[in-house]
């Protein structure tokens, strides 16, 4: 590990009355380094600035480094620093362990109900890229040196007014880019004065869930469908109800006859997930209608929009809104890298200062200069051909996974038309269960996912959802031909059970 080259000021306690003051320097020092407040390999002030801060001699700082010296705690020589060893001397390890024991939190917390309904909701873990990793975005493609230029810009001239801080609401001017990009692109109906900035759909999500429901207000989900949704509104209370989905979407004539009501609908019209199928334009016609008549609300979230193959896009739900029944969210993350944490939401206008009170009391706002960054990088253009180079990667990529299935994996599974997204669903032959699929693909390192894992029911039809985006061409080849062979491992146990069956 290489050595601090800086050092920061140190928090030492006044010194008692009647100890030597080389002494109770010795003391502080040591007790810092064996409770880990000091790092090993970090450099201790320099002995003038020390006595300076301390009203100390310097002969009496000497004092005590060279004591500290002497038993191991510090290396170092004059004119080079002086820095904490990187090996602490082993009989006196033992102070450390006994003095973490004494730091213990309370025996017994008593937890919110809110807390008490909270479930673990784990994220991507960074890990080499393989087949099929779904909900990737290809991140080796991604312009980090233009990005850099940008952000290099920004901060030479950024502001004071920009460093101090800006409304809840977001950045005004990524407002107004996000207004315009979605109002061209998208067929979203907004200002800039109804977007919020915030870090993404998840976030987005749990703010209108305690915005806007109470514990037993019944949600409507999808299903198979996204699981954050479901998680954020029953940690709040409500009652999640699954809908299921069919070639047009939302099953909403099902939803009706199984639940009277909804306080919120989740759904994911432009590209259902985990399905891929698009909302028709008479289902979102009927959506509308039937949230305006009963006074429900709409989340939609239009998570990978921006990337569509095949047939013509339809407007979004929001767009085609005129009772100011929808919420729409969208996210950058997925668009250009996870660590980036800005996304949007366009609220209807009445509901504007409700969210902006909200973010002031929580967050604030989403970082700023990240924000600045990002605003450049949209009105300079390269948002837009990042897009188009993009767009024509990833259709390069599905279009290649699909000749693969085509030659090797007849029979065993069949990728329906993708229209749009990062990745799709692939159907199983009959007999064969996706979780031993899952299984066996992962002893050849590929990764797909059961359809299963997003549907609280037994579905009617297995399936493996097989990301494309991020796998490059070489990788699409090695994975297909390894999920052929775990897939054929599958069907022959299933052959071998039933002929081993008794007449």
């Amino acid at each position: 590990m290489p050595k601090e080259t800086t050092s920061l000021p140190l928090s030492l306690s006044a010194p008692p009355g009647g100890t030597p003051l080389y002494r109770w320097l010795y003391d502080e020092l040591r007790s810092a380094i064996l409770e880990g407040r000091i790092a090993p390999g970090a450099r201790l002030p320099a002995t003038r600035d020390l006595a300076r801060e301390y009203n100390l001699s310097r002969a009496t700082v000497v004092t005590a480094f060279e004591q500290l010296k002497s038993e191991g705690y510090v290396d170092g020589k004059i004119g080079a620093g002086t820095y904490i060893s990187k090996v602490v001397p082993d009989h006196l390890l033992q102070v450390a362990r006994t003095s973490e024991k004494r730091v213990a939190g309370p025996r017994h917390v008593r937890w919110s109900s809110y807390a008490r309904r909270l479930r673990l909701f784990r994220g991507g873990e960074p890990r080499a890229t393989r087949a099929f990793r779904a909900n990737q975005a290809a991140l080796d493609a991604f312009p980090t040196t233009l990005w850099a230029q940008v952000t290099s810009r920004r901060l030479r001239r950024a502001s004071a007014q920009l460093l101090a801080g800006g409304e809840a609401l977001g950045y005004r001017p990524l407002r107004q880019a996000v207004a315009e990009y979605l109002n061209a692109s998208r067929g979203v109906k907004c200002s800039s004065d109804q977007v919020l900035i915030i870090s993404g759909v998840q976030e987005a999500l749990e703010r209108a869930a305690h915005l806007l429901l109470d514990p037993e207000d019944p949600v409507w989900v999808e299903e198979p469908g996204y699981p954050g949704a479901a998680i954020v509104f029953r940690a709040v209370g409500a009652k999640v109800r699954f809908v299921p989905v069919n070639a047009e979407g939302l099953d909403l004539n099902l939803g009706q006859r199984r639940w009277k009501r909804a306080k919120l609908v989740y759904v994911t019209p432009a590209h259902q997930f985990p399905l891929g199928v698009t909302m028709s334009l008479r289902r979102r016609l009927a959506l509308l209608e039937w949230a305006r008549r009963s006074h429900t609300l709409i989340f939609e979230d239009d998570y990978d929009s921006e990337y569509r193959y095949a047939g013509r896009p339809i407007p979004a739900l929001q767009g085609l809104d005129r009772a100011g029944v929808v919420i729409f969210a969208g996210t950058f993350n997925e668009v250009l890298f996870p660590a980036l944490r800005l996304a949007y939401l366009v609220v209807p206008p009445a509901m504007v200062d409700r969210f902006a009170a909200a973010q002031s009391v929580s967050m604030r706002h989403a970082p700023l200069l990240d924000q600045a960054v990002l605003c450049d990088f949209i009105t300079e253009g390269h948002f837009a051909r990042h897009i188009r180079r993009m767009r024509e990667l990833y259709a390069e990529r599905l279009a290649i996974l699909l000749e693969l299935a085509r030659s090797r994996l007849g029979g065993l599974l069949e990728i329906p038309e993708v229209e749009a997204g990062l990745q799709t669903v692939g159907w199983l032959a009959e007999g064969i269960t996706a979780e031993r699929a899952a299984e066996e693909a992962a002893k050849a390192n590929v990764e797909v996912i059961p359809l299963s894992r997003y549907s609280s029911r037994r579905l009617e039809r297995q399936g493996l959802i097989l990301g494309f985006a991020a796998v490059n061409n070489q990788e699409l080849r090695r994975g297909v031909e390894q999920l052929a062979r775990a897939l054929e491992k599958c069907r022959s146990n299933v052959l071998g059970n039933t002929a081993m069956r008794p007449l």
